[in-house]
């Protein structure tokens, strides 16, 4: 199973930088892909960006060149660097893991718990 804890939120003006991390802990299996997800009030839970045990990294439109995934295998961290944050990056952001259990191939989806991004402008 796995745990997430995610840090880095907060309040930044629009321009600014913020960098979340996550932390996984996992027993009975190994994490593939890892990333972060947000939800503005009213809207759907997004897709912001994730990368695979490969090393290949998928963004959002929005996140293109302003924000930056950095992953460490071994200690099952995901960073995400944001850059040139815009109002419209206000969200809470969700840290998420694919986790495998040892002999099986079906994977499961594992959510922290959110950390808000308020960007001022």
């Amino acid at each position: 199973q796995v745990q997430l804890v995610e840090s880095g939120g907060g309040l930044v003006q629009a321009g600014g930088s913020l960098r979340l991390s996550c932390t996984a802990s996992v027993s009975g299996g190994i994490v593939e892909s890892m990333g972060w997800y947000r939800q503005a009030p009213g809207k759907q839970r997004e897709l912001v960006a994730t990368i695979n045990s490969a090393g290949t990294s998928n963004y959002a439109d929005s996140a293109k060149g302003r924000f930056f995934l950095y992953r460490d295998y071994a200690k099952k961290m995901v960073d995400l660097a944001m850059n040139t944050l815009k109002p419209e990056d206000t969200a809470v952001y969700y840290c998420n893991a694919e986790f495998r259990p040892y002999g099986r191939s079906a994977r499961s989806n594992y959510w922290g718990q959110g950390t808000q991004v308020t960007v001022s402008s």
